[in-house]
């Protein structure tokens, strides 16, 4: 599934684990969204949220990894 970004704020919507704190279950598609939905982080509309393509995909790919060394 795609990863979407919020161009406000910098969130990141991530399909694989929904959005708890709005009651969206981990594998919902972006597209499936209610559309009243807004970003948890700083109340964008889903028209804020834009897809991340391959490069932005790697590059979230190899920060996420950077990140949970760090937490170890």
């Amino acid at each position: 599934m795609d990863l979407y970004a919020c161009d406000s704020c910098g969130y990141y919507y991530d399909p694989e684990y929904g959005d708890e704190e709005n009651h969206i279950d981990a594998g919902t598609a972006f597209a499936k969204l209610p559309s009243d939905w807004v970003c948890p982080s700083c109340s964008a509309s889903k028209g804020e949220f834009c897809r991340l393509g391959n490069e932005e995909l790697d590059a979230f790919e190899e920060y996420d990894l950077v990140f949970e060394d760090y937490e170890d």
